[in-house]
Parts: C-alpha cells; structure tokens; sequence
C-alpha cells in the first residue's frame, strides 16, 4: 500500500490532477442492486421467479440505476429473464437497466444471446488476484490470460449488441494495484463501459479501499463500481469510501448493494444502509452526489416484500427498516425524542416510507391461491379495483394465480396479483421452467 499518490503524482502531470478536481463536482454515485444475482446466492434460502420480477419492479419505482437480474446461461432463468424484458418493452418496467451476468469468457457470452438475445447490459466477471488464479486455474492460466479473455469476452459482448458491459475483477481487493489498472485500461480499450472491483472477501478497510480506488480512478480514467461483502461487519463503509475515492479520482461511482443485506456468506452491502449513508452522513453529503433519481420514500415497502419473499425477518436494529430504528426507551432518550426529534433522531421515519398507520382486517377475509374458486377469486380482485366480464375470461386469470401461488408457496400479494391479471403471457412465462 506504501506510496500509492506518489505512484499516480509521477505518472501524471498537475495539470491532470486539477482537472480532476474540477470534475469531481460533475460526477455522481449510482446504485446498481444485485440482489437477484448475488443475494439469491445466499445459503439455505431461495426466491421464486415472480418474486425475483416483483423486486426489479420495485427496484425500478424506487429511481434505481440497474439489476443484476441473474444468470442468462442458466436454463432455469431463461424465460425469467426473457419475461422481464417483455416488462421493459410493455413500460412496465421504465428505466431500471436488467443486466445480466456471466463469466467473461467468449463462450458464456455467445451462450447469454442466445438464450437471451434482447438483452442489453452484461457484467462480465473472472478472477484477478494470484491466489485465485493458481488455487482455481491450477496452473492452466496466468494474469495475461485473465486479460486476454476478458478482452475477448466484451469485443464479442459488442459485437453481438450489447449496450453496456462492465467487467469484474473477482477478488480484487487481494490484486496488485498495477494489474488492476492494466486490467481496466484493456477493458476500456476492448469497449467496457464500467470496471468493478469485487471485495470478494469483505477483507477491505475503508482507507485502504479510497486510497486504491482513487488512484485506480486517476490512473485509469475508468467509471468503478465497488462489490463489498460484509464478512467483517464493513460492507456499506467499504463501499461508499471506495465510491468517494473514485469520485475524487474524477470518475462516475457505482455501488452493489443487495436489499436488506442478502447474500453470500455474511451478505453484501445493504441498499437502505448505503443510501441513508449518502444522504445523512455529515461528511459525506458535501463530498459526493447520489444519483438524483432515487426515492428512499420506496424503500420500506421494498425491504418488507423482499423480507416476505425471502422468508427471512428483517433484524430489530437494521437501519431505517428495522423495527426498532425509530424506537426510544431509555428514559433521557424518549424525554429528548418526544422535545425534538432531532436530539436522538438522524432522520425521519417518513424519509424511509414509514410513518403512517396500518390496517389489519380481523373479521372475515375471502383469499385465492392455489386451491381458490371463481367467486373468492373475483371477490379478491373486485376489491383491487380489477373487473372481468364474466367467469370465462377471469378463469384464465384464476388459473395462473394458482400456479402463482404452488409458485412462491405463500399467499400472493395485492402487487403481485395485479401484475399477474394486467400481464398474464408474462406472468405465465416467468413462472415456467422446463426441465
């Protein structure tokens, strides 16, 4: 780590360095959420297809810049995937970029549009650190092979149309830096749009992480998106000092997050966390700029579907979503609380989408799923404000939101239904896979 600034001081002039400056203030932190890539990964849990389609929704109301929406080379995620393109071509889905990932090897690519060919944004990704190349290589390749297939991967990405392509670095936090900025630039030069350094391990610190991706951000005048797991408790202060170092170092930032935090091992980096960070840390508000679309109002009705989804609680203490975020016990806390807010609160239930009482029915309820008949089921959508014409064309309705619901094997929600009855082809695709 000794002598990082002096490495980029020598290699530019001052003249760069000042541009850079003057740059910074252009320059904005973008969200890119992996959860149905990445935090689909995690042990033990799993996610049905609609339920993977309802969070790039959600994602998408909520201003988000992208979705890793998962593996195009998988056969179990092709209509997945291939419906959730139809939902961008129908504007159900409006800016949200569905980005798909795969290895960055030729074949992969070839394989994704295949499978996939109306999709539009990759994240490509292969080993760089020498630990994973001798441990998973075996002495097959070295780094100039990494590059080289790398390479190769985005000029046939490009070739086959692909509109944005990020490369990966697996492991880049244990990768010299100077291979990484080789990486980078051949990326850049082959036609990659962004480079993303995965803290694969969570073993980063947050100087560390700034110091080396600004000097990889001035070296390689490259846009970084940072991929930090959580094994050491750090995952949202990696992220956002490593996004503040490429923002200094004069380049558009990108940040993975996952909702909630899901994801391998101790999960990633959590989506509210890292905005509240953006938005309320005292130092970072006047340091970087969070893309302006995004509206952190969504967020609770977001982390609360991917809870249900999942079938994991959201812990007591998660911030902004967290059942005890805005709670005060202690007696000089609730005394300080109830005289003004801001004594013990950083930020207001509402700026997270609370604040507001919610209903539970006690008396009798009518649901559908799948064991319902015609008339729970139209009573139900009656209720949603969705009509049919007569019980013909609501059984056609009635029979996907019983497979929906064998589906998710859980009672579907209002979100859910709807989209079921306003897209049934779609719905009816998503949820079919052929063995």
């Amino acid at each position: 780590m000794k002598n990082l600034y002096s490495y980029v001081i020598l290699k530019f002039e001052t003249k760069l360095i000042l541009e850079v400056k003057e740059n910074m203030e252009k320059k904005k932190i973008y969200i890119i959420d992996v959860t149905n890539r990445d935090g689909v990964q995690t042990s033990r849990i799993l996610l049905p297809k609609l339920s993977k389609t309802m969070l790039n929704i959600y994602l998408d109301d909520m201003g988000i810049y992208q979705s890793e929406i998962g593996f195009p080379t998988i056969k179990h995620e092709i209509n997945y995937i291939n419906g959730n393109l139809e939902l961008v071509k129908n504007g159900v889905i409006k800016r949200l970029h569905l980005e798909g990932w795969c290895r960055a090897i030729p074949e992969d690519i070839k394989l994704t549009f295949k499978n996939c060919p109306e999709i539009k944004h990759l994240n490509i990704s292969i080993s760089t650190s020498e630990i994973m190349i001798q441990g998973k290589f075996q002495g097959r390749k070295v780094f100039k092979d990494i590059v080289k297939s790398a390479v190769d991967a985005v000029k046939v990405a490009k070739e086959l149309g692909v509109e944005t392509i990020g490369i990966n670095a697996e492991d880049a936090s244990r990768t010299e830096l100077d291979k990484l900025i080789e990486f980078a630039h051949a990326g850049k030069e082959a036609g990659a749009d962004r480079f993303r350094y995965c803290d694969t391990l969570g073993a980063d610190d947050s100087i560390t992480i700034y110091e080396r991706i600004k000097a990889l951000a001035m070296a390689a005048r490259f846009p970084i998106e940072m991929h930090c797991h959580n094994d050491l408790g750090m995952a949202e202060a990696v992220s956002v000092a490593g996004a503040q170092g490429a923002i200094e170092g004069g380049v558009d930032a990108y940040i993975n997050t996952t909702i909630n935090g899901y994801g391998e091992r101790c999960g990633n980096c959590d989506l509210v966390s890292t905005i509240l960070a953006l938005k309320f840390s005292h130092g970072l508000t006047e340091k970087v700029h969070l893309d302006e679309h995004v509206d952190l109002k969504k967020t609770w009705k977001l982390a609360r579907y991917a809870s249900y989804a999942f079938n994991l609680p959201i812990p007591i203490n998660q911030p902004g979503v967290g059942a005890n975020a805005f709670a005060h016990e202690s007696g000089i806390h609730a005394d300080g609380a109830l005289k003004d807010r801001r004594n013990y609160e950083l930020y207001d239930p509402e700026d997270v989408g609370r604040g507001e009482p919610e209903l539970l029915e006690t008396g009798r309820i009518i649901t559908t799923g799948e064991y319902g008949g015609i008339k729970g089921f139209r009573y139900v959508y009656d209720k949603l404000g969705i009509h049919f014409h007569d019980d013909n064309e609501a059984r056609k309705v009635l029979e996907l939101v019983q497979y929906a619901n064998l589906h998710t094997q859980k009672p579907l929600t209002d979100d859910e239904l709807r989209l079921i009855a306003t897209h049934p082809e779609v719905a009816r695709k998503i949820m079919t896979v052929t063995p």
